[in-house]
């Protein structure tokens, strides 16, 4: 019986190449997990996490930053446009670039600090009202307007699929949009469905419970 963070990352690093022969990056979401679970999966490592919460993020990896320089953060959570300098600051990558004002404050952020975190643009799969990203079929204009208006470089694209459908098609629907507009990397997949990801392209995976262990209840 696996018990430990390292044991569950061996395993999910072994399936992950077992679903698909591509090179695959494993982000490690660590929200609401404490400090020394992240210090356990460096330990064993594991140097790309992902984490939802600007403020979380702030709190939680200067120290660890201190001691493993290589540590790279990724932003998978809704990014509020007045926590753009924070995320910029602390983030090596946002994955959640969804809205044309959020472009416009990257834009500006960036022309005031040299700090350039890759950007992949969220795309809502499913046309979820309740949930972040750029519809389907407003990708290839907002992409457009990144790049061209903004001047903004985006490195791919990430979805989050509806939890109650076959994540395949959606995983199939993101790969098509980021071939068109010429954007190599994916990040879809995590816990429950990365082994289908992988076999349908993703470059990203973004895994928490498989590795960590369940997250406990919300308080209330």
């Amino acid at each position: 019986m696996m018990d430990s963070i390292a044991d569950r990352l061996l395993a999910t690093r072994a399936k992950i190449a077992a679903a698909g022969p591509q090179q695959v990056t494993l982000v490690a979401v660590a929200k609401t997990y404490p400090a020394s679970d992240v210090e356990q999966a460096l330990a064993a490592g594991q140097i790309v996490f992902g984490e939802n919460r600007v403020q979380e993020a702030m709190a939680k990896y200067p120290p660890l930053r201190a001691h493993h320089a290589n540590l790279e953060l990724h932003l998978i959570g809704p990014l509020q446009t007045n926590k753009v300098k924070e995320a910029v600051a602390t983030f090596d990558v946002i994955q959640t670039l969804d809205r044309p004002k959020l472009a416009a404050a990257l834009a500006t952020e960036f022309a005031r600090t040299p700090k350039r975190p890759r950007l992949f643009v969220q795309v809502n799969t499913g046309a979820e009202p309740q949930k972040a990203g750029i519809l389907p079929e407003a990708a290839d204009a907002f992409i457009a307007e990144c790049q061209n208006q903004h001047r903004l470089a985006i490195a791919g694209l990430m979805c989050i699929p509806p939890a109650d459908e076959p994540p395949a098609p959606h995983f199939a629907l993101l790969a098509e949009i980021a071939a068109r507009n010429g954007l190599a990397l994916l990040s879809m997949g995590m816990s429950a469905d990365y082994e289908t990801a992988v076999a349908l392209g993703a470059t990203h995976v973004r895994i928490g419970s498989a590795i960590f262990g369940a997250r406990a209840p919300a308080p209330g």
